[in-house]
């Protein structure tokens, strides 16, 4: 075997697994379970699993009908749309939560109306879904995207001569033959509003019990006591684990 990709594996591993073996000697220690049932990882555990079960929630109910018209249907401006939904993929997340932070902002472009009606988005709860949902939903758009337009049409048009209605048809064939993708993007969009950081901080702030999630737990905890730091870490290098392997158990399963 040459030496140059033995040699550029062993760098490889190097640089992407030892950090993670690290963090992971340095978090499940003896303190792991006390530091665990601390306030601090407490909430932001909590505050993590709400809104990202939110995003991932809305994400299903108004991303779902987006994908599958762009899958079936053709119209005009179609190719500019579909960029545009992709586009925070590619944006900074940082620009993300300074154009939500204009948009939502006390002073704002829907700032004052909202405010009017008593309602507050920036800096609560509701940021942090919003922000969460920006970078997150296109990864589902894209995998929803792709499921509808492998789902056989012929199925779909046998159903309809049996008497399917427009509901049932969708119901019945389309999204049972489609969830394999929108369960991996589902996977995909949890995992990625869970790691968010720049467009939740300048957005949503970080107020522990309501607006510090997971992220914002380790940034803040690295200023003062590193031990919810290091916990947490460990417990989001477990959770992207886990998330990695149900991923690609998904895709093995639809390749056969």
């Amino acid at each position: 075997m040459p030496a140059l990709p033995l040699v550029s594996g062993a760098v490889l591993l190097l640089l992407l697994l030892v950090p993670v073996l690290v963090l992971l000697q340095r978090g499940f220690t003896a303190s792991f379970l006390p530091t665990l049932g601390s306030a601090v990882v407490q909430d932001a555990l909590r505050v993590s699993l709400m809104t990202t079960s939110m995003t991932v929630l809305l994400s299903v109910l108004f991303v779902t009908p987006v994908a599958w018209l762009l899958a079936r249907f053709e119209f005009p401006g179609k190719n500019v749309l579909d960029t545009l939904l992709d586009l925070p993929i590619v944006l900074p997340p940082v620009v993300a939560g300074v154009g939500l932070l204009l948009t939502f902002g006390r002073n704002g472009l829907l700032g004052p109306p909202l405010e009017l009606a008593g309602i507050s988005v920036a800096f609560s709860p509701t940021a942090v879904v919003l922000a969460q949902l920006f970078v997150s939903a296109p990864f589902y758009l894209r995998t929803a995207k792709a499921g509808f337009l492998v789902v056989d049409r012929d199925v779909e048009d046998a159903a309809r001569t049996d008497g399917a209605g427009p509901w049932a048809v969708f119901r019945w064939i389309t999204w049972p033959l489609a969830f394999p993708f929108l369960l991996e993007g589902l996977v995909l969009t949890w995992a990625r509003a869970l790691g968010e950081f720049g467009a939740t901080i300048l957005f949503a702030g970080s107020l522990q019990g309501q607006t510090r999630t997971i992220t914002l737990a380790i940034y803040a905890a690295l200023e003062s006591d590193l031990a919810p730091a290091l916990t947490l870490s460990a417990v989001m290098v477990v959770v992207a684990f886990s998330v990695l392997l149900v991923v690609r158990l998904i895709a093995a399963r639809r390749a056969r």
